[in-house]
């Protein structure tokens, strides 16, 4: 690969979505084990859009449900839109109806345990108070980021990620762990992680599945780094491990089948 400068990057094709998913539960499962009996804490950050739908789906149900200690599990996300958290456009919504529910019906979680981004206020506003949550939630000493156990990254088929669109003023701020970005081409205000703390993570992995993806994937992971125009590519961890889990039809148009 040619793309981010990486020496810890896994490259796994799955013949479909349902694959993908797959394999992102088994490293939810896998990490999460993991976390439980080292620090007790398992800190996890959720993805938005559709992709996530099949591996909530996995995690709230057996075998999945039954492997993970979910006592351990605290639950952020990486981005949302400035929406209410009950709008549909919302990924804390989402996430709220496709996983959160299922755990919380049973018990399983405690709402003390999730840490959604307060999009109903104004963005600067919201971005503040989600930074304030995080330094909180992490113990977070001045000039100290957080590192989270897992994070979960989407990638649309402008090669954005998170909310770092191409082009876009968060792609450049470095001294805040959260901003507010504002999109001009969606003409909507979001909320996203910076890359600091995308890339002070120890696992990050993204779920990228259908054809629409191909082209940019290729780009991204092959072609030359241009991370203002393909904002994936800014996701290069210091210290961690970077997990593509991409499907076939995403991954049609790669010059490699599997590197790992």
């Amino acid at each position: 690969m040619t793309g981010p400068a990486h020496d810890r990057i896994h490259l796994v094709i799955a013949d479909d979505l349902n694959g993908v998913a797959s394999h992102a539960a088994d490293l939810f499962v896998r990490l999460g084990q993991s976390a439980a009996a080292t620090s007790g804490r398992f800190a996890v950050a959720l993805s938005g859009g559709s992709t996530p739908r099949a591996l909530h789906a996995l995690l709230g149900a057996p075998p999945s449900y039954d492997a993970v200690e979910w006592t351990t599990v605290q639950l952020f996300w990486g981005d949302d839109r400035c929406v209410p958290p009950d709008d549909p456009e919302s990924n804390y919504r989402m996430a709220r109806e496709t996983l959160l529910d299922t755990l919380l019906a049973r018990g399983a979680i405690g709402d003390e345990q999730i840490h959604r981004i307060r999009t109903e206020l104004p963005p600067d506003e919201a971005a503040a108070a989600y930074e304030r949550e995080l330094r909180q939630s992490f113990v977070l000493a001045e000039g100290e980021l957080p590192r989270f156990d897992l994070v979960f990254l989407g990638m649309g088929p402008d090669g954005h990620t998170l909310s770092l669109f191409p082009r876009t003023a968060a792609l450049g701020v470095t001294d805040r762990l959260v901003t507010a970005n504002y999109v001009p081409k969606l003409n909507a205000h979001r909320v996203t992680l910076t890359y600091p703390v995308a890339n002070s993570a120890a696992v990050v992995a993204f779920l990228v599945a259908g054809a629409d993806k191909a082209e940019v994937l290729a780009r991204v992971l092959e072609g030359p780094r241009d991370a203002e125009e393909y904002p994936a590519q800014g996701v290069t961890l210091t210290g961690g491990d970077l997990y593509w889990l991409v499907d076939r039809a995403a991954a049609a148009r790669l010059q490699r089948d599997v590197a790992d």
